[in-house]
């Protein structure tokens, strides 16, 4: 895995996606939003993402809901030369040392693994891993992510999925030359 390289152009890609559309640099292009997601295009070589917030997020320790303080939570596909649909997802904390996030669509799990660099961001393991997950998520109508924080909270975000499709597929136009 290579996740320095990839946690800091995610990084940047995750700033620019959070800043309001007339905030963002010249250089970035939102170039379409479905409903729940949003595409962005920026830069040379080229780089185009989706992005989504979560419309839920619940955060419990000890089996008991708690308020935390969390950064942005985010989760991401991004095309771009090497990459061809990356997901990863940015928890807005640091995960705790050696913890998977699990990636549930419909029943359908996978595993998402924290950065030991950048500790507040995760990814699949693998582009055959990636394809799997765009694919549930195309074909899903919600997404949670479940994970643990270094200081023990346990957190469950959902995402929608309404137009999620829409938006990869143009993420992928966007960037396929």
């Amino acid at each position: 895995m290579f996740f320095t390289k990839k946690a800091h152009s995610l990084a940047v890609l995750f700033v620019l996606a959070a800043l309001p559309a007339g905030a963002q640099q010249t250089s970035t292009n939102r170039v379409a939003t479905n409903t729940a997601w949003s595409t962005f295009v920026d830069g040379k070589p080229k780089q185009c993402w989706v992005v989504a917030a979560p419309s839920q997020s619940e955060n419990t320790r000890g089996g008991k809901a708690v308020s935390v303080s969390r950064g942005e939570i985010r989760l991401f596909v991004t095309y771009r030369q090497r990459a061809k649909g990356e997901v990863s997802f940015a928890g807005g904390y640091p995960f705790a040392p050696s913890s998977t996030v699990v990636l549930d669509v419909g029943g359908a799990k996978f595993s998402l693994y924290p950065d030991s660099s950048a500790k507040d961001w995760a990814w699949s393991g693998s582009a055959d891993d990636d394809a799997k997950i765009v694919a549930a998520l195309k074909g899903g109508s919600n997404a949670t992510l479940t994970a643990k924080s270094a200081k023990g909270t346990q957190t469950v975000d959902t995402f929608s999925l309404s137009g999620f499709s829409a938006a990869v597929d143009e993420a992928a136009k966007q960037c396929a030359n």
